[in-house]
């Protein structure tokens, strides 16, 4: 039987790879995307088209419900790609920029996934996969606000994680650093006069959205998912700089770069 995936923002980068690259190994994937051309493109693709706005409460209810119609509340696999980046100061931050970041990183990524836990309960072995930043795992200057709704999707996943235990369902994150994809030139800035930028080193780092997909697949197909799965060479020595260096001394690296 081919087995059900909805993938949150998929209009590009690491969504429409991820899409792309799970309809040729058979599954059926639902396409979320925010715009309603977005929806037809996807539907022009061969995907099964999903409007979904996560900032609005109302969107994600009506998406979770067409799901659950399509699929006939049976689902294998949900991952929660969408968001966007707020950054700036964070002394130039308002609560409802604050508010709208989470909204859509954070908020809505709960309110989906706990509408569709019964259809992901019911194929028996269902997959939660968030995708979460290497800022999920440290902090920079300026960009507070995005490392945040990372920080709360990643404890968020572990406590998911040890909920599921018992249910068959299998929550993994996949921690990217610096991927090739829009998701850059998409940030709201709250100082456009001074942008937060990355580093030009990043550059040298910096690999295309198909990184992602061997962890990807891996998360979906594996009898033993791993918990966390970070990407590119900034995400692998972050995560262990963290573990290995007092705070003082990550701080210092951290605000230099």
């Amino acid at each position: 039987m081919q087995k059900n995936v909805l993938i949150t923002g998929c209009s590009s980068g690491i969504g429409l790879v991820a899409a792309q690259d799970l309809l040729t190994r058979g599954y059926r994937v639902l396409a979320a995307c925010r715009k309603p051309a977005d929806v037809t493109r996807m539907n022009e693709l061969g995907f099964t088209g999903i409007l979904l706005d996560l900032d609005d409460a109302q969107s994600v209810d009506r998406a979770a419900d067409e799901v659950i119609a399509l699929t006939s509340n049976r689902l294998y696999a949900l991952f929660n790609n969408g968001g966007f980046g707020l950054y700036g100061p964070l002394s130039t931050l308002s609560r409802q920029q604050l508010e709208q970041q989470f909204a859509t990183n954070f908020f809505g990524t709960h309110q989906l996934t706990m509408r569709l836990l019964p259809a992901l309960r019911a194929s028996g072995q269902g997959r939660i996969i968030n995708t979460s930043s290497v800022l999920g795992l440290i902090a920079t200057p300026g960009r507070g606000a995005y490392a945040a709704s990372k920080h709360a999707l990643e404890a968020w996943s572990d406590a998911l994680r040890m909920e599921l235990h018992s249910s068959g369902i299998r929550v993994s994150l996949i921690e990217p650093g610096p991927i090739r994809t829009r998701f850059t030139e998409n940030v709201t800035q709250s100082e456009q006069e001074k942008p937060v930028r990355n580093p030009a080193i990043a550059a040298r780092f910096t690999l295309p959205p198909e990184a992602i997909l061997p962890e990807l697949r891996h998360a979906l197909e594996s009898q033993h998912p791993r918990l966390r799965y970070p990407v590119t060479m900034v995400a692998h020595s972050l995560s262990l700089l963290k573990r290995l260096l007092p705070g003082w001394m990550l701080d210092r690296i951290l605000r230099n770069h």
